[in-house]
């Protein structure tokens, strides 16, 4: 049986994916520069990062099908440069050498804040693609962008090459907080809710992971497939939350440009004073004030995608974060 490589398989999707694959059989490597919370006994963990090639080379001994999830989910760092090198160069390094090592199948994960309508005259929902660079929000889309680009390129060259793309996975066991984890923990704690009502696609991480094997397995050589969930108003998943959670605030709808100076500002104190992340970042702001819906019927009629309702999984995230934060209490 061939052996499969999970870049950045200790993160939040990657875990997820890693046991459905070991669950499913197969004989999976992580490669990732943290080591997991929780290591399953029948998958082999691997220290080291994607931007040192030799380190990829070893991890892909004996490795038939690659699935790349590495990379900085966050919108903010202290170093930004960090996110051109992992996101960009970082994938460039892994593609490079799978091809050297002529693996069978690739599955580049590629993330939904890069997809844009090039004019919102034009198409329907499906109709979304890669602007430019520079027309890009801010250096974490650019760089995915750029590196989904150099994806798209080897495929068209003739490396067996699909893509994945989930909207905004939630679910339990979260542990570093990615951004749509972090929002909802953001909510669920603030007494005030400022916010810019946007549409948001949430999507059960696990349902991401079965979506991007589905992709690996049945996907077309070049062909972009979104794994999302349901489009739902930020407003809506609010009053979702405060529902499930039992607890009130006040919410207030706030305008786009005024929430991008807040955003602002809050990195500016950031990047110079607590050097810890934001509650928001401009380019999110950015991204959200974009966005629009992304349809799914692509990754359901070509895949045998099929997604579980929202709820359900909030109620998940909710349970995981309320009794994490209980869990971290210091004790008197």
């Amino acid at each position: 049986m061939t052996r499969v490589l999970v870049t950045g398989g200790t993160g939040f999707i990657g875990q997820h994916l890693v046991s459905a694959l070991a669950t499913g059989g197969r004989q999976v490597r992580v490669l990732d520069l943290r080591a997991p919370i929780c290591a399953a006994p029948e998958v082999e963990y691997v220290q080291g990062s994607v931007l040192d090639p030799g380190s990829v080379t070893e991890a892909l001994a004996d490795v038939g099908e690659v699935y790349h999830l590495a990379g900085l989910p966050g919108m903010w760092l202290p170093q930004k440069a960090d996110f051109d090198a992992v996101n960009r160069h970082g994938t460039e390094v892994v593609i490079m050498a799978a091809r050297k090592k002529g693996v069978s199948r690739f599955l580049h994960c590629s993330t939904e804040s890069i997809l844009f309508r090039p004019s919102p005259l034009r198409g329907g929902p499906g109709d979304h693609s890669l602007l430019p660079p520079e027309e890009m929000p801010g250096l974490y889309t650019r760089s995915k962008m750029l590196a989904e680009r150099f994806a798209t390129q080897a495929a068209a060259s003739g490396f067996p090459l699909v893509i994945g793309t989930p909207t905004m996975p939630i679910g339990p066991h979260d542990h570093n907080l990615t951004p749509p984890t972090a929002m909802l923990q953001h909510f669920l704690h603030a007494r005030l809710q400022l916010y810019l009502d946007f549409v948001v696609n949430l999507v059960d991480v696990r349902d991401v992971a079965t979506g991007l094997i589905l992709a690996m397995e049945r996907g077309q050589i070049g062909q972009r497939y979104i794994l999302g969930g349901e489009s739902i108003p930020l407003k809506k998943i609010l009053q979702l939350t405060a529902m499930i959670s039992g607890r009130r605030s006040l919410s207030i709808a706030v305008p786009g440009r005024l929430a991008e100076i807040s955003a602002k500002m809050l990195e500016l104190i950031s990047d110079h004073v607590t050097h810890r992340p934001p509650t928001g970042t401009a380019e999110g702001v950015r991204i959200a004030m974009r966005a629009t819906d992304l349809s799914i019927d692509k990754a359901r009629r070509e895949l045998g995608y099929a997604p579980r309702p929202v709820e359900p999984t909030l109620r998940d995230t909710i349970a995981y974060l309320l009794g994490s934060r209980e869990h971290h209490k210091p004790r008197s």
